[in-house]
């Protein structure tokens, strides 16, 4: 069982730390073209679009990732090549990358659907940039775990 989490948690933060990084060199940055060819309520609408359509990519990743993070700071849960600073660590990681979502993207993403300007996106894709080293060094971390035990 820890094992499959542990697989199951790695398998959830690669997709992630791909999609982030996406999303944080081509997808954000093109918002500011979709903007100059859109009215503001045009864009509002694309906007809210986005953030539906987004959530049902990322929110199950996310959420298996939350799981099973937090289940291996459980010593019967995390697997025996993980230490318990690394499932620290890596719980750490998570709850760094709900907060800022919560606190930071999804706040802009609703003023984007409001009220958009360049400055906006600006914020969104500088922002982002948390969300897109954390999730890089949960996949560093998780794979040199996998590294110990190959």
């Amino acid at each position: 069982m820890p094992e499959a989490l542990f697989l199951s948690q790695l398998s959830a933060t690669l997709f992630m730390t791909g999609l982030i990084w996406f999303v944080q060199i081509v997808h954000y940055p093109l918002f500011d073209d979709v903007l100059s060819h859109a009215t503001p309520t045009r864009f509002g609408s694309y906007a809210i679009r986005h953030g539906n359509r987004t959530s049902y990519v990322v929110f199950p990743p996310m959420f298996v990732e939350l799981v099973t993070a937090f289940a291996a700071l459980l010593p019967s849960l995390r697997p025996t090549f993980v230490t318990q600073t690394q499932a620290i660590a890596s719980a750490a990681l998570v709850l760094l990358l709900w907060l800022s979502t919560g606190l930071l993207q999804v706040p802009l993403h609703t003023a984007l659907a409001k009220s958009p300007t360049p400055r906006l996106i600006q914020r969104l894709v500088l922002s982002n940039w948390l969300r897109t080293l954390t999730w890089t060094a949960r996949a560093a971390l998780l794979l040199y775990s996998l590294h110990k035990v190959l």
